[in-house]
């Protein structure tokens, strides 16, 4: 199955350097405004996902454990249809994610699914 979400090589070697201090990794994606907008990265255990959450993707990073990535159902009603890529710009980000105290942020950039990916991930075209 074709990739979800995706990590560039600077959000993967941030999670690497992250992952030596708090061990395996989660990622949730909000929706809302300013920092809730934006992936928030966190130990795990340290964020509770359930009902109203979606699994977008287990990540697989080469030297760490599987990360998933979590998305509000909320929020996946609007971004179903991209493809989603973390990556890592300068900038402090939210207090809380574990990336903030390096004066980085995770970001992500999107593009829309192709019709192959819809059809793959059994989304429905808009009409």
């Amino acid at each position: 199955m074709s990739p979800r979400v995706e990590v560039t090589s600077a959000a993967a070697d941030m999670l690497r350097h992250l992952a030596e201090q708090y061990g395996p990794l989660m990622f949730h994606q909000s929706g809302g405004c300013c920092d809730g907008s934006s992936p928030m990265c966190y130990p795990v255990g340290m964020f509770r996902t359930g009902g109203s959450d979606v699994l977008l993707q287990t990540l697989e990073i080469d030297g760490l454990a599987p990360i998933e990535f979590y998305m509000s159902a909320s929020q996946y009603e609007y971004w179903k249809y991209t493809h989603l890529t973390v990556d890592l710009v300068d900038g402090r980000g939210s207090g809380f994610s574990v990336e903030a105290p390096e004066g980085k942020r995770f970001m992500i950039r999107s593009r829309l699914l192709t019709d192959g990916e819809l059809a793959e991930y059994g989304v429905e075209a808009r009409a």
